[in-house]
């Protein structure tokens, strides 16, 4: 099998696929909100994220990683953010039976997750850079790989909050559930820290 789209989505589905700051957080909110009341942070995470693809794509990522102290403003932000969200997570209320009156995050939240998500840039960037779909035709290669990465984008985030939403069904018990967002919650915490020694930063 030597085609080069299959190959890309290939090396791409396990870095972008694997559990990370967003997808975690997206299976988190499946399961203590459910599907529909995680929608709009799902689309947050989508367009976010489709924008880390064209920041890459575009070459502007170098250009922030050229400013140390811009990195450092940037992995902080997501640093707090991300163990904000683990909290409010660990936090709601079990089996996706939240009060109406119980804000699930929404779009912004999910948008700020996405573009501040150091796993986001090193797993994109990989696959951005480790690949060529249009040999000898860069403005062709770039839309080509911009395209057939977004396609995934659209696929794997939408399924982590399925999976979570499914989690809350199984879980119906409430210990069952408080440990699942909490279990999720120690996750997403440990996914960030794993990011950060690894020096994957934004």
């Amino acid at each position: 099998m030597r085609d080069p789209l299959i190959l890309l989505w290939l090396a791409a589905l396990p870095l972008m696929g694997s559990p990370g700051p967003a997808t975690l957080s997206l299976a988190g909110i499946g399961t203590a909100y459910g599907f529909g009341r995680g929608v709009p942070y799902l689309a947050g995470i989508l367009i976010g994220t489709t924008g880390v693809l064209l920041l890459i794509a575009t070459g502007v990522t170098a250009l922030i990683l050229a400013e140390p102290a811009l990195v450092r403003v940037l992995a902080a932000v997501a640093a707090a953010y991300i163990l904000y969200l683990a909290v409010k997570i660990a936090t709601a209320p079990v089996t996706g039976r939240a009060s109406p009156l119980q804000t699930a995050p929404r779009f912004l939240a999910g948008l700020a997750l996405a573009i501040t998500n150091p796993k986001a840039y090193a797993a994109i960037g990989a696959v951005y850079s480790g690949r060529t779909l249009v040999a000898d035709a860069p403005l062709s290669d770039a839309a080509a790989k911009v395209a057939a990465l977004t396609a995934l984008i659209l696929v794997i985030n939408p399924a982590w909050l399925a999976l979570g939403a499914l989690f809350a069904r199984i879980l119906a018990h409430p210990t069952l559930g408080r440990i699942a967002n909490i279990a999720f919650a120690l996750m997403l915490v440990g996914s960030l820290a794993l990011t950060l020694l690894h020096g994957a930063r934004p």
